[in-house]
């Protein structure tokens, strides 16, 4: 089948009904060019959104919700929308804005006096602003391990975590990608608003966008029987190879992260979404009356570039897609497409991916989201789309992306192959006896972790993740390999550091695979013995 999107005149010929209105046409082949990019990669679900001129032209599901299960995707069908969410937060805080009660600028500790950074200094100075376009100093994914899988803490606790959490860099020197302040701007709307971050953004951004079937708790999402579940592949040496299953719904983020990540949303409410952004914070609703979400002063700031971001030259085929300028502004990257500019952001919690692209120039909007982490084919499709929508030359993204995503995994695990290499065929022996290495151990900002000795075995238990546990295997010397009971949580090395006397000193931790995801932040972590009382 032929691979790129075809521009036809005769599209204009044909109507899409979606929830009783008709909509302008989209590329007449869309529908074949989707299937076929689900089946190639083995996605089982995806939902696509349009906007063209500040319409929604289509709202649509593809594929199903749950392999092994009959019902279909719909337009109302939905799926965590992850990092896309950030958008959404950033929103709530333009509401705090409009209402006089905060500024961008503000200092957070004169609004959360009990907010604490590693470094002094940095806790005064940390505005508003800071928090949402990850210049902080932080490392990338600092903290991530007290969102991922799961987690028993409290978003306040989190936030008051934060203070032990070194940075990696100075403060708005350079862009590192967090989660953790963006959990802190929904601890904010909380203080200043006396409602939780739930509450205020169901309230104050969802309604009023119309986006009905968007949900904020997860628990609500669960309770909606119209929801894609999560699926990834899980049997190979590394994230992505072997057959796709499906995860654990309940095990993909903790409900303390839902500011940087946990908003759930359909298709058509991300085609409302879309059209307030491209209103500048207004749409018209079915009744043709205009409903302002934020203002368009608001708008402005939360599309202006604040850091620069890597403009990465992206190789092979994927050469086209390099940007020659590339920014965060608040919830949302800037970067340069085929001579415009594209506000965009892509999503992800494990097993669900989301990825939306704005074209304000032209009024455009486009929203993918699939229920696996294929990311090849919704990155494909969106940049067919794209260009269809722009008049530029046929591309085929889906084949550029697939390269893509095949070489880095063969990357992942020609790396590994030569770190076994490298570590030579004897594992060494262990300096201490298997139970020595038992115990209880804390890191500063994780909190606590117990270690186990089981009829002469090890087991590791991350008390504050929930099913976050596994067994500890002698890899060489004094590290041993974490392999948890939940395949879906990266494998880790666990290395023991004695002191002089043969005593553990500490503990520290690496992700075993060189492609995991970075919110495994084990290499943040330093454990040290808890003394016996």
């Amino acid at each position: 089948m032929a691979r790129s999107l075809v521009r036809s005149a005769l599209a204009m010929a044909t109507l899409l009904v979606i929830a009783d209105t008709a909509f302008a046409a989209v590329p007449t082949d869309l529908d074949a060019r989707v299937e076929a990019a689900m089946r190639e990669n083995g996605v089982p679900g995806m939902a696509i959104a349009i906007v063209e001129d500040g319409k929604p032209v289509l709202a649509k599901g593809y594929g199903v919700r749950k392999l092994g299960a009959p019902e279909r995707v719909d337009a109302d069908t939905i799926f965590p929308t992850g990092s896309t969410g950030k958008a959404i937060t950033t929103a709530a805080l333009a509401v705090l804005v409009d209402d006089g009660k905060l500024k961008w600028d503000d200092k957070i500790i004169d609004h959360m006096p009990w907010f604490r950074m590693y470094d002094p200094w940095v806790t005064n100075e940390m505005t508003v602003r800071d928090l949402l376009t990850h210049r902080s100093g932080l490392g990338l994914g600092a903290g991530d391990l007290m969102f991922v899988p799961s987690s028993s803490r409290s978003r306040a606790d989190t936030v008051r975590a934060l203070r032990y959490i070194k940075p990696a860099t100075s403060f708005r020197s350079g862009y590192a990608y967090d989660n953790l302040l963006y959990a802190v701007a929904g601890q904010l709307i909380e203080e200043i608003s006396g409602q939780t971050w739930e509450v205020f953004v169901r309230e104050r951004v969802l309604k009023p966008a119309g986006m009905t079937s968007s949900v904020t708790e997860q628990s609500a999402r669960f309770a909606n029987p119209n929801r894609a579940w999560p699926h990834a592949r899980l049997g190979g040496r590394v994230r992505g190879l072997g057959e796709q299953g499906v995860l654990d719904e309940r095990k993909t983020l903790g409900d303390n992260a839902a500011p940087a990540g946990g908003l759930s949303s359909s298709a058509n409410d991300m085609a409302h979404w879309m059209q307030v952004q491209l209103g500048h914070g207004t749409w018209k609703n079915a009744d043709g009356k205009q409903v302002k979400v934020f203002s368009e002063e608001q708008s402005k700031q939360m599309w202006t570039p604040a850091i620069l971001t890597p403009t990465a030259k992206y190789p092979g085929k994927l050469a086209p897609f390099s940007p020659n300028f590339s920014a965060y502004a608040l919830g949302w990257s800037v970067r340069d497409y085929r001579g415009v500019k594209v506000i965009d952001h892509g999503g992800a919690v494990f097993g669900v991916q989301t990825y939306v692209a704005l074209v304000p120039e032209k009024n455009i909007g486009i929203a993918v989201q699939i229920n696996s982490e294929d990311f090849q084919a919704m990155r494909g499709v969106a940049m067919e789309l794209l260009d269809h929508y722009l008049g530029a030359p046929d591309t085929d993204w889906l084949a550029a992306f697939d390269e893509f995503a095949d070489n880095r995994i063969a990357g992942g695990v020609a790396a590994l192959d030569e770190a076994a290499k490298a570590r030579g065929p004897s594992p060494g022996k262990a300096s201490l006896a298997t139970a020595d290495y038992a115990g209880r151990y804390n890191d500063p900002w994780y909190g606590p972790i117990e270690i186990k000795n089981e009829k002469g075995g090890l087991r590791i238990d991350f008390t504050r993740t929930p099913g976050m546990v596994g067994r500890l295997e002698h890899a060489h010397h004094d590290t041993f390999r974490a392999v948890w009971d939940d395949p879906n949580i990266e494998p880790a090395y666990v290395t023991y550091a004695l002191d002089a006397e043969g005593k553990i000193d500490h503990v520290t931790m690496k992700a075993v695979s060189p492609i995991a995801d970075f919110s495994f932040d084990y290499q943040d972590l330093m454990f040290t013995p808890v003394k016996k009382q």
